[in-house]
């Protein structure tokens, strides 16, 4: 890093779930190396633990800290947060990143399991925005950042559930960008949309078809012809957190290799 530029984030208090690994993790080493503090939740508590510890050890100080947390229980929320901002001294950025995938059509997928994707992929934004927007307000200028999904604009029938979250993960963004310009507090909300990102989720195709088949399936409807690396997303998450995007709310920011083009 030029040591003539500050970092990107730095002053930053991040609070990142579903920071286990794959793209969490990923945006988590990303804030830390560009100045923040950082504290990571996840329903995996040992190996969000780990992603915090090996964050302290390769800065050589105490930037990152981690908890278990299920997304859907709002309890937990107000006893995370609380906690965050204390150990950090604030909490200035929200991203809201945990997610699930579901894999059935209309007809196909059960209520239960309906219930199951809304609650982790749409409720547990609604509560995280809800819960971290006080102390957003005393961290101005302050963003939130939600993980959406490609899957918000491009439509796959066997994906009822999925589809349907993350294009609400977008409008329910607009709404709390919206809420928060009424209240003329300087708090940004804006989504991501990634297309298939190279992490443990894609792993079970790569491991049954090979690299080469594994590879054209999944980026058959991808101009760029490539997976998307999780340091991709991270830098788009990056930048709607930092200063550099102060003017940029209720804003889609697609990061798909030209997928949505198509």
């Amino acid at each position: 890093m030029n040591n003539h530029v500050a970092p990107r984030a730095a002053g930053k208090q991040v609070f990142i779930t579903g920071a286990a690994g794959g793209l969490g993790a990923a945006m988590a080493r990303m804030f830390a190396r560009h100045g923040a503090k950082v504290f990571l939740t996840d329903i995996d508590a040992d190996a969000v633990t780990a992603v915090a510890d090996e964050i302290n050890r390769e800065l050589s100080d105490t930037v990152a800290w981690a908890a278990t947390q299920d997304v859907r229980d709002e309890a937990a929320w107000i006893e995370r947060l609380d906690q965050a901002a204390k150990a950090m001294g604030g909490l200035s950025v929200l991203v809201n990143n945990a997610g699930i995938g579901s894999l059935g059509s209309v007809e196909q997928i059960e209520l239960k399991e309906w219930r199951r994707v809304m609650s982790i992929n749409v409720e547990s934004i609604l509560l995280g925005c809800k819960h971290a927007l006080p102390y957003l307000r005393e961290a101005q200028p302050a963003s939130i950042v939600n993980i959406s999904s490609l899957a918000a604009f491009k439509v796959d029938p066997d994906y009822a559930a999925y589809n349907t979250s993350k294009a609400a993960v977008a409008m329910l963004t607009k709404s709390v960008a919206m809420d928060c310009t009424r209240q003329k507090i300087d708090v940004r909300c804006n989504s991501v949309h990634p297309a298939f990102v190279r992490t443990g989720i894609v792993a079970p195709f790569y491991d049954a078809l090979g690299e080469e088949e594994a590879t054209r399936k999944l980026t058959r409807g991808i101009p760029m012809r490539r997976l998307g690396e999780p340091d991709d997303v991270a830098y788009a998450v990056l930048y709607l957190a930092s200063d550099e995007s102060r003017y940029v709310t209720a804003a889609e920011l697609v990061v798909d290799g030209g997928a949505c083009a198509i």
